[in-house]
């Protein structure tokens, strides 16, 4: 792929050490999901690991649903129209944020790694950031569980299977 894919990873809560390699993970997901919806150009995307505090307050403040939660995903476009950076000519597709603590629970929740869990998440929100929702019941929600599952398994992440990453 010749276009730039920028995936800006910060990491804003302490409960959670990040694992090794899950930087990489989440830029491998960022572009999988890209590549299969058939994306053009170079996007910038910006990915935040937070605590269940930080992520409760955003919830609350931007869907006013006062709990925290797994993932909130903010686009920034609007039926395919995206905000560009001047400097680098990348659409900006928005923010990711993620509750490190949400995401450990998760994983023991369905027996899986922690960095399935993560990439999971990220394909999940990488969707809603290109404009697919789930919240209507019915087709759409089942042709993102599609999607996700399909990213998931090209980066050898397969639901149920169990994956161990070489560096832990």
């Amino acid at each position: 792929m010749s276009d730039k894919i920028k995936v800006i990873i910060t990491n804003d809560q302490k409960e959670v050490k990040i694992p090794t390699g899950v930087r990489m993970l989440i830029r491998r997901c960022c572009n999988a999901v890209l590549v299969n919806e058939n994306f053009e150009g170079s996007a910038e995307i910006s990915v935040r690991f937070v605590d269940d505090e930080i992520i409760h307050e955003l919830n609350r403040e931007y869907r006013h649903v006062d709990r925290s939660t797994d993932v909130l995903s903010f686009p920034l476009g609007e039926n395919g129209v995206y905000d560009i950076n001047h400097d680098t000519g990348a659409k900006i597709l928005g923010d990711i944020v993620i509750s490190m603590q949400h995401a450990v629970m998760q994983a023991d929740l369905y027996g899986h790694s922690l960095q399935r869990e993560i990439a999971f998440l990220t394909v999940h929100s990488m969707l809603h950031l290109l404009g697919y929702d789930h919240e209507a019941e019915g087709l759409e929600r089942v042709r993102m569980r599609e999607k996700e599952e399909a990213v998931l398994t090209q980066l050898g992440l397969k639901r149920n299977d169990s994956y161990y990453s070489e560096d832990n």
